[in-house]
This record gives structure tokens, sequence and C-alpha cells, in this order.
């Protein structure tokens, strides 16, 4: 689910030039000229005006600069964690959470910190009142859900704004998840999966504890998404590669922050040149055919950076307090990828879009697989059980027309790649060209070429949300995705016919 999978936790916000911020923080949005919503100026006046002559100085919006000094936040607080509360009083470390987290919200959102409040006390009466029913996970479901749209409805704009749904709309999942694996807890484990078993919630979640797992600093703004068994694990001290010690993962955390910080650089350096403004401007729709396109297939490669940035950072902090701890490998090493959201390379090298799929935003991947698309099994359709989980990401993101325009079009793309995946490989004159030593290289450059313009082609509705504006792209290159990929669709099985002997289409039947 690649891009589908983004909960874009942070919207580049420019002004109506689309000039790009002047130094660190483009990353988060240059200044607009739009005026400050309540939000704001209720953030403003909680922490004085010190920050706001900041945010002016590097071009950057003060809602962005919050943003980003949060996420940093989590360090010293994850260094405070291991060294003064490792293996504490359970209630110490849940304490500790629910203070960060909310004063993390408090500092961005000042007092609509509320919702996030009243969402998690509300749950936390569901579990309690409904037990482990599927009353109580259609009633979190549907309360938490409408709650985010409700959210989304009100907080609306033709831009992506930095505002109190952002962080929310991961909460969504961790509570409806949360609700999941409770209702799992009190199964028989022999009806269960073993993955369904390994994040089952077998004791009753107190009011602290649904608190802290919900505002846990290192992953409350932008994700990643964890369970409950993993927290509860950590708050007892057991997330460590040496049972009894802190964990041994600075090293691995700091990996990751540094590799965060390079992607945030690269962005940095690139966002004066690479705008979304600019897709929808006069000067682009002036320039030829083949520039239009080229620059969607560069800006979609650049723009997921501000993505990878955020969660490569907040990884890191994650890795550090223990949380990313993920047992050991077949030699013994101890892996810290419980909490990745990105497999970086992975993500740089593939040429196919099932690849950028697996290696982005894997953690809300996971969550959409484990929860929604294995839940919808009962269907007995594979594709409906996608089509359908994709189309929950969609409404998740927004209410804007651009997210479902995205997801069908990456089911779309998906569909027709396994196809031809299947085509080259059952064919034997496609298989021998494929296999070619020296035009592998060219083949590669070709694939890459391809999978980034439609990537890019893909997103252009994701960041540019309402219709008029994605719809104005999308004519200026004549929907060459769509129609490309529509018509493949058809005619692949007609081409498979030609070029698959049929000795081979009977042994794969069998």
């Amino acid at each position: 689910m690649g891009v589908a999978g983004a909960a874009q936790p942070m919207g580049a916000e420019r002004d109506e030039s689309g000039a790009g911020a002047a130094v660190l923080v483009p990353l988060l949005g240059s200044r607009s000229n739009r005026p400050a919503g309540p939000a704001e100026k209720m953030a403003v006046a909680g922490s004085g005006w010190s920050l706001a002559r900041v945010a002016e100085a590097l071009g950057s919006s003060e809602q962005a600069l919050r943003l980003i000094v949060s996420i940093l936040m989590g360090y010293p607080f994850a260094l405070f964690q291991r060294y003064f509360l490792f293996q504490k009083e359970a209630y110490l470390i849940h304490l500790y959470n629910v203070f960060t987290g909310l004063s993390i919200a408090y500092f961005n959102f000042g007092m609509q910190f509320f919702h996030s409040l009243l969402c998690v006390l509300i749950q936390f009466l569901i579990l309690r009142l409904m037990g482990r029913t599927v009353t109580a996970v259609f009633t979190t479901f549907v309360f938490q859900m409408t709650y985010l749209m409700a959210g989304y409805y009100f907080t609306a704009t033709e831009h992506y704004d930095i505002k109190w749904t952002m962080p929310h709309c991961v909460l969504t999942l961790k509570l409806i998840g949360l609700a999941i694996d409770y209702y799992d807890g009190g199964k028989d484990p022999e009806f269960l999966t073993p993955e369904q078993r390994r994040f089952a919630v077998r004791g009753v979640p107190t009011l602290l504890e649904v608190s802290g797992f919900s505002y846990f600093y290192g992953a409350f703004m932008v994700g990643p998404q964890f369970s409950m068994t993993d927290y509860q694990k950590l708050a007892k001290g057991e997330m460590t590669d040496v049972q009894g010690q802190r964990p041994n993962s600075f090293v691995p955390a700091l990996k990751r922050l540094s590799l965060g910080l390079l992607f945030l650089v690269t962005y940095t350096l690139s966002s004066p040149y690479i705008s979304d403004e600019y897709l929808i401007s006069d000067d682009y729709m002036e320039k030829p055919f083949w520039f239009r396109c080229g620059y969607i297939l560069v800006w979609g490669k650049i723009i997921l950076y501000k993505y990878v940035t955020c969660w490569l950072v907040t990884e890191g902090v994650c890795i550090l307090v223990g949380l990313g701890y993920n047992g050991n490998d077949q030699s013994g090493k101890p892996m810290w990828d419980a909490c990745a959201n990105m497999k970086v390379w992975l993500y740089e090298t593939t040429p196919l879009f099932t690849g950028t799929i697996a290696s982005f935003n894997i953690n809300t991947n996971a969550w959409v697989a484990r929860y929604i698309f294995k839940r919808l099994k009962f269907l007995g359709n594979k594709l409906l059980s996608q089509a359908l989980a994709l189309f929950f990401l969609a409404i998740w993101h927004g209410l804007h027309s651009g997210y479902l325009v995205c997801f069908q079009m990456e089911l779309l793309i998906v569909i027709v790649e396994r196809q031809v995946i299947n085509l080259v490989r059952d064919s034997p004159t496609l298989s021998t060209l494929a296999s070619i030593t020296a035009l592998q290289p060219i083949f590669y450059v070709l694939q890459q070429t391809n999978h980034w313009m439609f990537m890019g082609y893909s997103l252009v509705p994701f960041c540019l949300f309402t219709w008029d504006k994605w719809m104005k792209v999308y004519k200026s290159i004549y929907f060459l995705g769509h129609v490309l990929f529509f018509t493949l669709l058809l005619v692949l099985p007609y081409i498979r016919k030609l070029l698959v002997p049929r000795k081979e289409k009977l042994k794969k039947a069998e």
C-alpha cells in the first residue's frame, strides 16, 4: 500500500507563489499567508512569541516548527526513560508517557488536545462496559472513525494543515487495534492464528495503561503503530536484548536518526525547485508534454522524502527506549525493526510498485493487513478484501476526493504489474530476453522510469486533494496513467494467449 499507506504526517504548506522554504524546515512547509487558525493561536498563547520568530527566520510556519521540535524531543524523553525509569514500577512509566504525550499535544494544538483525551477515555469505557465482545469492536470502530471523519469535515481546507486531526488519525488506528486485540484475548488460543495469539490482550488494561499506550511520546504525533502487548512488555522492562539490563540500542537508534537527517537535508536542498504548487501553475501547463511527465517523475520521488524523514526519526526514538526490539535473528544478533516504517535500501532500489509498497509506511500497512484485510477473509475474495482495505485507507486519510483517486490508481497498477510479472515468468520468449545479462541494466532503468513516473502520477491527487487541482494536472498529461494501465488490463490476457504456450498454462493450472 506504499503511498497509500502514508499517514501524511507532514504536509508541505506553501505560499501562493510556490516558493520553497528558505533554509532548514521546508520539510514542514514554508509560511502561508493565510491567518492563523484557532489551534495555532492557542498554541502561540501557550508558549510566547520566540518560537514564532524562529519559524519566521527559517521561512517555516510556526506549527511546522512545533511539529519537528516535538518529534526531536522524543530523544531526550527516551534517554530519561532509559536511565531513570527502566524496570521501575509500571505505573510510573505510564504516568511519564501520559505527561509527555499530553505536553506534546498541548504544545502543538493548545486546548484542542481534549479531542484525543476524550477518545481515549471513551475507549476505556467501551472496553470495560462492553467487554470482549463483537459489540465492543463494532462500537469502537464506528465511534473512533466517526469522530475522525467529523474532525476532517470541520477542519478541512484545500491545503494540508498541521492540526489536531494529524496525530488523531494515528490514535484512531491504535484504539481500534486495541479493541480487536482485547476481543481476541477472550478467545481460546486454539481458535486464533499465530499472529492473533501474539497480539491478543489477555489481561484487563487500566485507564492509566490505556492512556500511556495512547500518548507514548515516540509515536503520538506521526506513528509508528505498535500493539498494547509490546507496550506492556516495554513497561515491564522486557523490550531489551539483555534481560534485566537496558537495551543495547543507542547505536541502532543513532543510525536511524542520522539516516532521517540525511533525507531531511536531501529534501531541504530539493524543495526550492520541487513543489506541489508548481504542478498547477501556468508555467507548468505551458511546458512541453515530456517536461510535464518528467517533472511528475522527479516530484513524486522527492515529495515522499518528508515522510521518510519523519518515520526514520521517530523510529530512532522507539529503538532508543527499547520498543523497537524485535527479538534476535538466526545468528543471535538483536533486531531493532519492530517499529520500522521504512526499508530504505529496498525503497531506493526497487523498480517495482509492489517493492515500494513493501518498503514504505510498513507499520501502517501491517496494521491494515492485520485488522482489515485479513479480517475480511470471510468474503472469500482476495481482490475484494484488498479493495475494501484500500477504501478504508482512503477515508482514513481524509475526505478529499484525491485520496480515493490515489488508492484506486494504486490498486489498478498493482493488478497490472502482477499480471506483467506472471507473463514474463511464464513466457519462454520474455523470460529468456529478461535473463540476458547485457540487457538487464537497460531493463532496470526503464522499469525505474516507469515506476517513479506512475508513482508520481498516483501521488498527484493524494497531495493536491481537491478535484479542480488534480484534474487540472491529469488533463495536462492526457490522463496518461489511466489510459495506459486500463489498456494493459484489457489487452494483457490476449498477449498472454499469444506468448504463453498452452502446456505452460496447463502446468500452472495443475
